[in-house]
């Protein structure tokens, strides 16, 4: 498709334009559906969304209109967390986190020196999360910036709205791994220059966690940070109860993990502290009052046995929460297994996810806090055109399932559990089909 195309999607349409509550009824205002909707993209964004009726009447002769009157689109979804670079280790057998670290994430990571390899890794990941109906993602690269270079490059061509960072990291790693404290800074201010802001892109600064960076190499990824308050933050926080062990040790002058970060300078509004599952209020408050938010990672926590994220005491912190996959620890890279997975964990603490919260946060939510809803996370005139088609026939199982439906949150919900990359009948970024199932 030619950017300057324009053509109209017929299909039922659902868009959050506030968060939708904790309730099983949505707060009202929150919810925008049309069972029968038109999204009329031009340029790469969105023209118009109306009732396709009233829409079809303003419509110029001539105008495509494709079809999808028994599929339901929303907005593309959002991963607030994930490492590119892992893909090749998702499923990788039986260990915790500090030891599947030594066992598999290092030594696959060391491989992100070679162009080649980034580049086709760098593809391969993208075709999986336009599969899965992903157009938007904070990533982690490697320790080399050629595996950002890669990453960026690939992501601008497709017309992505991508986030990413090289990974910092100058001590506790393989030595093909760490970078000198100073230099991993300077190829950072290099790939910022080259990358951040240029089209979709943007970059995340991206210390690993806290044990593989020096107070000093900390202290200067803060500088970096106060320096241009339109760059992003990630990195790691309160994963697993060895990794507070071992901080505990490497930083004694801090009263807790979080203040190792706020000491640098790192915790802000644009700041995703990826899991936070082991926290208590005080600092979930400490959080919220800067504006960052926690990315709960629900499949890689029980793949990885991290423990159980308490959502709703980051909510009543007034923390802000978003979705994601932690491939290569999460066993998929679907915003849908996502939801899934946050469900069973919600349900074990006695908080189960609601659909309206579970789509609103895979796409407005994540957009918010991560603070790109200006631009993502809505079906509204202006906005730039990404969005999934969902297909809620796509197995025996699930058409099965959707016509017992009785109401929409029903068929979200059926959505969220039984919905995978066969769900996504296409997904589109930039105003560009870039995937199709069929």
């Amino acid at each position: 498709m030619n950017q300057n195309d324009s053509r109209v999607i017929r299909a039922e349409l659902l868009s959050f334009d506030a968060d939708p509550g904790e309730g099983d009824t949505p707060a009202e205002g929150s919810v925008r559906h049309l069972e029968d909707g038109a999204l009329w993209i031009e340029d790469g964004r969105i023209r118009a969304v109306d009732a396709y009726p009233r829409l079809a009447a303003e419509l110029p002769a001539g105008v495509e209109v494709i079809d999808h009157r028994e599929k339901l689109i929303t907005p593309g979804f959002i991963d607030s967390h994930v490492h590119y670079v892992q893909l090749e280790i998702m499923a990788s057998y039986g260990r915790q986190l500090l030891d599947w670290l030594n066992d598999y994430t290092f030594p696959e990571e060391c491989r992100f020196a070679r162009q080649a390899h980034a580049e086709a890794i760098s593809e391969a990941f993208l075709d999986e999360m336009l599969r899965v109906g992903t157009t938007t993602a904070q990533v982690f690269c490697s320790s080399h910036p050629t595996s950002v270079d890669a990453f960026f490059t690939a992501s601008q061509r497709r017309g992505l709205c991508m986030l990413a960072g090289k990974v910092l990291m100058d001590r506790h790693a393989p030595e093909a791994l760490t970078d000198d404290t100073q230099g991993g800074i300077r190829d950072s201010e290099r790939l910022i220059g080259d990358w951040h802001g240029k089209g979709r892109l943007g970059y995340s600064l991206t210390p690993r966690f806290a044990p593989t960076s020096t107070h000093a190499q900390l202290d200067a990824a803060g500088g970096v940070l106060r320096n241009d308050d339109t760059l992003w933050l990630q990195t790691h926080l309160a994963e697993n109860t060895g990794e507070l062990d071992w901080v505990a040790e490497l930083f004694p002058g801090s009263r807790d993990y979080l203040e190792v970060y706020e000491q640098s300078g790192l915790v802000g509004p644009r700041s995703t502290f990826a899991h936070g599952i082991h926290l208590d209020q005080e600092m979930r408050a400490r959080l919220a009052e800067r504006g960052a938010n926690l990315a709960f990672c629900p499949s890689s926590n029980m793949f990885l046995g991290s423990g159980l994220f308490d959502r709703l005491a980051a909510r009543e912190a007034g923390l802000r929460i978003t979705y994601a996959s932690d491939v290569g620890g999460g066993t998929d890279l679907s915003g849908l297994a996502t939801l899934k997975a946050a469900y069973q964990v919600g349900q074990l603490r006695g908080q189960p996810l609601t659909a309206w919260q579970g789509f609103y946060g895979l796409t407005l939510g994540n957009a918010r806090a991560l603070s790109l809803d200006s631009r993502i996370g809505r079906l509204a005139p202006g906005m730039e055109a990404d969005f999934v088609v969902l297909d809620p026939a796509a197995t025996p199982l699930l058409a099965r399932r959707h016509q017992r439906c009785r109401t929409l949150s029903e068929q979200l919900f059926a959505l969220m559990m039984l919905g995978d990359d066969r769900t996504v009948a296409e997904t589109w970024a930039g105003g560009r089909r870039q995937h199709s199932r069929d």
